[in-house]
């Protein structure tokens, strides 16, 4: 059995990884190592979190001394990084949470997992690493680093430490850079869930610029399925692209949520650009297709479907999400029973 850590498996898409893998695999034991921030939600993980080859450990990847009795008591060989800040927009307003989690923490991962000598370590990344694109092209995995954002110039940062230990010390490293994800589970402040909640409550949705910014839109379990084909079958030491050729316009976005809730566009509201708002990001995914096999199960249609009919269904989870009673979660459920 591969005793994995999975760090920030109580986010978004780490929540789903776990969910969806512990329920098709009986040779994983996943630890799950979440600092629970404001983003994290224990709750998002009720369907795994009863099963014997998964434990919680509440904290920090920034903690050397945590992260290291983790490896020794449930002899870690294999590392899932998910841990990320991972917001843009709060980047921007403070920079210092995002060098210190995703730089400094991946650091304290990856010395750790040298000393113990990991089978394999996967570093999740993210597009926004390469930049912005024209009018025009792909971003390739050999496309130039070029961050523009306190959130993607740490996650660059990141990637380069990750790839400088493989280079100097051999380590068996991979890494996946994903476009923007959505579906089940997503924190409210991101794109799709922030619209489809707002429509919801009748509320103003803000759409920065002339809502004329492109992304490339991956259904999450696309996604983690991608993660898992390189966790066990990529080559050490390469970068993989992971992306499902949806390029849309946030403004399209926005409208095709208010059309699957029979909501007009008066609710559309336009407002200041964020600052240095990259304008398109697209992903070549031949690379991991041709050599791995991958590629998106989901159609955009169905799966933005059946994104926003979860959060019609599940209005008590985002509704304990805007009022902070998720955090409550933790406390109830560990605190007669903490496990890790």
């Amino acid at each position: 059995m591969k005793s994995i850590l999975v760090t920030g498996g109580a986010g978004f898409i780490g929540s789903n990884y776990i969910n969806y893998f512990l329920n098709k695999r009986d040779d994983y034991f996943i630890v799950n190592l979440d600092k629970l921030t404001y983003a994290g939600n224990l709750e998002n993980l009720k369907p795994v979190e009863n099963k014997k080859n998964y434990v919680f450990v509440k904290g920090d990847i920034c903690n050397r001394e945590l992260v290291e009795y983790i490896f020794e008591r449930y002899n870690i060989k294999y590392v899932i990084n998910f841990a990320a800040e991972s917001h843009v927009d709060r980047s921007i307003l403070g920079s210092a949470i995002f060098y210190q989690t995703n730089v400094i923490g991946t650091n304290v991962l990856l010395e750790t997992a040298r000393r113990y000598e990991v089978e394999r370590f996967l570093q999740v990344s993210t597009d926004e690493v390469y930049g912005s694109l024209g009018a025009t092209g792909l971003f390739t995995e050999q496309t130039p680093l070029s961050p523009n954002s306190p959130y993607s110039s740490s996650k660059a940062g990141a990637d380069m430490m990750v790839q400088a230990f493989y280079h100097t010390y051999g380590m068996p490293v991979v890494t996946t850079r994903c476009s923007n994800n959505y579906g089940p589970l997503q924190f409210p402040e991101k794109l799709i869930p922030l619209m489809i909640i707002n429509a919801l409550n009748n509320k103003k949705l803000p759409v920065y610029g002339d809502g004329m910014n492109v992304r490339d839109w991956i259904y999450v379990i696309d996604h983690n399925i991608g993660i898992d084909l390189v966790f066990n079958d990529g080559k050490i030491g390469e970068v993989y692209n992971l992306g499902a050729s949806n390029e849309m316009p946030n403004i399209e976005i926005v409208k095709l949520i208010l059309s699957h809730l029979g909501k007009g566009e008066e609710l559309i509201e336009y407002v200041k650009d964020r600052p240095g708002h990259d304008r398109r990001y697209a992903i070549d995914s031949s690379k991991i297709q041709k050599e791995l096999g991958w590629k998106p199960q989901y159609t955009f249609d169905d799966a933005i479907a059946n994104t926003v009919e979860w959060y019609l269904s599940n209005k008590e989870w985002w509704g304990r999400i805007i009022s902070g009673e998720y955090q409550k979660y933790y406390s109830d459920q560990y605190s007669t029973r903490i496990k890790g």
